[in-house]
């Protein structure tokens, strides 16, 4: 093998920002960060809870109602166009009184 090629490791710590967990390890990078690990990931914990990361729920709920506003919108015009016009009383009706065949 070569010599001198081979990045330096260090013996660092991982820490979770959501619970606090740290746990040591080797990498090549020294005091890692993570946003969630497996002792506060849902699926890990058996918990239901949503985790939001940069408002993502948020915007597929907004994304979500838009759509089925937009459905909505959509469905009643096609009622709408479906029914017949309203019927206009006939113009001898109005002058005569009276309706022709």
């Amino acid at each position: 093998m070569k010599p001198d090629i081979h990045p330096k490791t260090f013996d660092t710590t991982i820490t979770c920002s959501t619970c606090g967990t740290v746990w040591p390890t080797h990498s090549t990078r020294q005091n890692l960060r993570v946003d969630i690990c497996s002792h506060c990931h849902p699926f890990y914990t058996g918990e239901q809870r949503i985790v939001d990361t940069a408002g993502q729920v948020d915007r597929f709920m907004r994304r979500l109602q838009t759509s089925q506003s937009q459905q909505a919108e959509a469905a009643r015009r096609r009622e709408e166009k479906g029914k017949p016009a309203p019927k206009k009383p006939s113009l001898l009706k109005e002058i005569y009184g009276e309706e022709s065949e």
